[in-house]
């Protein structure tokens, strides 16, 4: 397994790196990754390159026997470059130009960035394609980052080329955006603007169509430097991606371009919040549904202009721990020694600022240590398959561009049924609208608001075919165009479900509204609640699970369930709170006949498992600060402790285990 740094020898004097290299070793660290920010030292006047520093740097870190991810440096372009070429920077949606100072200011559609890109790309492949310490390699730095979208003349033109290609006509074009509303219908390619400031609110198929758009420019940028480095024969090509908070692009269509799948976890911001860092991991392995790599992983307090709390004792190794139990193959801390000079001097790595070992540089070499034991036990081991969570970038920008609701929010509604689900203890894949459901007894949509007839199908064969689905609010309402549908809601989906939405109530996001359940009352009560949204329903086959009371529609359905085939198509009209989706979460799973990895635990304690050739590894992680004990069943091996352990598990304020066991035990 790798277990890594990230390291800047470019920031650090020479007679440094030996020093650097010796403590990495005794950590346990066996991999850097280096030079993704380093473009002005590599070129630093164009044409002339200067790899030698980056050569003996390496050679450094092979006397430990450190090997390295190389990285393309293009998220920063040094200063001469945009000097020469300022044609290369983005425009913001205001039509102000963005100046050099900052970094990732290029806009990834320009063609002149494009070919320095390939060039620099190109220099570096035919210096190090073939270098044997080199592992992998990473392209540019966290995609998207800054200045997600451009609205430059150059990006206007490639915009209507996309849409030319994408729809074969402006008549198409015209239809498809209903450009007859307001009078917008487009006689010439040109005519078509950018949903810039200077529009105001723009047409939502025309919105959503430019966030597509984007994505796939970026997407293309991409795809140009791996075909640079493929000439060259490398053949393991990634780049660090920005888990689930970060929506700019469609990582789905993005990761299937790369060989495997990195991100960057930094967990500080909402520690208090494990599901949301679970969820961030479900995704990235679910892009290409495999195991995966952190390539920055939080070192220490973090910050620009202010510093976050310090991770607690045992955060660091809990946090590290928390990505491989979720499928990470491999752990790269960011950074190895906080930096002196320039914008992150407050983002600490392993290192404080003087170099110096300390509490955290032990905390992760106590880690280095258990890796080590752990040998290549967990390589390539993945979760078991029960229940999936459908992500959708449309639905992403559709909601963004148009909440529909004060206060909706499509990853705080996301997150919620997610929530629900990990605190559970039940393994949860993140998927795409259009993933083969097969595999699944359960399938969760905490909404599906643009929908194609593929993905109508793909969730009717599911449940025909004995799969339970539960489809949240607002499901249906678009096609993919974003145009409204125009049938019931939720459109295509009404069959399956067996309702028809009978009206809408727009609650806003400081209302709420109470629902009764009847013959669930056992796992939900009599006042459960929603917020924010109200589908009132009216059952075209399915059942009534709750009704809303103390509204004007009191009594109306707000929960259904209709049996198709042999399995179940649940509504949820509301969206729910934390205690609902928890509740709905609970009778889902026994619907789905789907059985906890653990039976009883106590909150605050995650659990997850990796299977592999007949073994199961069972993760505990303790999130909080307190000692807990965990009742199993059974006995298992701690692969950590290297004991066996029947009854229960003791674990330590932020402490792991990691328990070993067949799979038929």
């Amino acid at each position: 397994m790798f277990y890594g740094a990230d390291y800047y020898p470019e920031h650090w004097p020479r007679e440094r790196w030996e020093r650097d290299a010796e403590l990495m070793a005794k950590a346990g660290i066996n991999v850097v990754r280096l030079a993704e920010f380093a473009w002005a030292k590599m070129e630093p006047e164009p044409g002339r390159y200067t790899f030698d520093w980056l050569d003996e740097a390496l050679d450094v870190l092979a006397q430990q026997d450190i090997q390295a991810v190389m990285c393309t440096p293009t998220a920063t372009p040094p200063a001469w470059l945009c000097q020469q070429y300022p044609e290369i920077l983005a425009v913001e949606r205001d039509g102000q130009r963005v100046a050099f100072g900052m970094r990732r200011q290029y806009c990834p559609t320009s063609a002149r960035y494009r070919e320095l890109s390939r060039q620099i790309t190109a220099a570096l492949a035919e210096r190090y394609a073939d270098h044997p310490r080199i592992v992998a390699w990473q392209l540019d730095n966290e995609f998207g980052g800054h200045h997600p979208r451009c609205y430059c003349p150059e990006c206007a033109d490639a915009f209507h080329t996309w849409l030319q290609e994408r729809y074969g006509s402006l008549d198409a074009v015209n239809d498809a955006w209903g450009t007859a509303f307001w009078s917008h219908i487009y006689t010439a390619w040109d005519q078509i603007p950018l949903p810039t400031d200077a529009v105001g609110t723009s047409n939502p198929g025309l919105e959503l169509d430019f966030y597509r758009f984007t994505s796939d420019q970026w997407g293309s940028y991409a795809q140009e430097q791996i075909d640079v480095l493929r000439a060259h024969g490398v053949t393991s090509i990634t780049t660090n991606l920005m888990g689930f908070g970060f929506a700019e692009i469609n990582y789905f269509d993005l990761a299937a371009r790369l060989d495997f799948t990195t991100w960057d976890n930094y967990p500080i911001g909402i520690q208090d919040d494990p599901a949301s860092i679970a969820a961030a991991h479900g995704l990235m392995r679910g892009l290409r549904d495999e195991p995966f790599w952190i390539m920055e992983e939080q070192a220490g307090p973090s910050g620009w202009q202010v510093m976050s709390p310090a991770p607690k004792p045992g955060q660091l190794r809990l946090w590290a721990y928390q990505a491989m139990a979720h499928g990470a193959n491999a752990i790269v801390y960011f950074r190895w020694r906080t930096c002196r000079a320039g914008v992150e001097e407050w983002w600490h790595g392993i290192l404080d600022h003087h170099g110096r070992p300390g509490r955290r540089y032990d905390e992760i070499a106590r880690m280095g240590a258990e890796v080590r034991r752990l040998q290549d036990g967990l390589q390539d081991a993945m979760p078991p398959k029960a229940a999936a969570i459908i992500l959708s970038y449309d639905d992403r920008w559709a909601l963004r561009l148009q909440p529909n609701a004060y206060g909706l929010s499509y990853n705080e509604l996301w997150l919620t049924y997610y929530r629900a689900l990990h605190k559970l203890g039940v393994p949860l894949d993140v998927v795409p609208p259009d993933a083969d459901l097969s595999r699944y007894a359960l399938v969760v949509a905490p909404t599906l608001h643009v929908v194609s007839d593929v993905y109508a199908e793909s969730l009717s064969t599911h449940v025909q075919q004995g799969g339970h689905l539960v489809l949240g609010a607002r499901s249906g309402v678009k096609d993919m165009m974003n145009r409204v549908v125009n049938q019931p809601l939720p459109g295509l989906l009404a069959d399956l479900c067996g309702v028809e939405v009978a009206e809408y109530d727009a609650l806003g996001s400081k209302a709420s509204v109470r629902v009764a359940f009847a013959q669930e009352a056992e796992y939900i009560g009599d006042h459960a609640v929603g917020h924010t949204w109200a589908d009132i329903l009216k059952p075209r086959g399915a059942r009534t699970l709750a009704t809303y009371t103390g509204t004007f529609y009191e009594g109306e359905p707000a929960i259904t369930t209709h049996h198709v085939g042999t399995g179940t198509a649940t509504y949820v009209g509301v969206l729910p709170d934390q205690d609902l989706a928890d509740a709905l979460a609970r009778w889902a799973t026994e619907q789905a006949g789907i059985v906890p990895l653990l039976q009883d635990k106590p909150a605050g304690v995650e659990v997850a498992a990796r299977d592999k050739a007949g073994q199961r590894f069972l993760f505990l992680l303790n999130h909080t600060g307190e000692s807990q004990s965990v009742p199993i069943a059974g006995s298992y091996r701690d692969l950590l402790a290297d004991v066996v352990i029947r009854g229960s598990v003791p674990l330590a304020p932020y402490d792991v285990a990691i328990l070993k066991t067949g799979l038929g035990a």
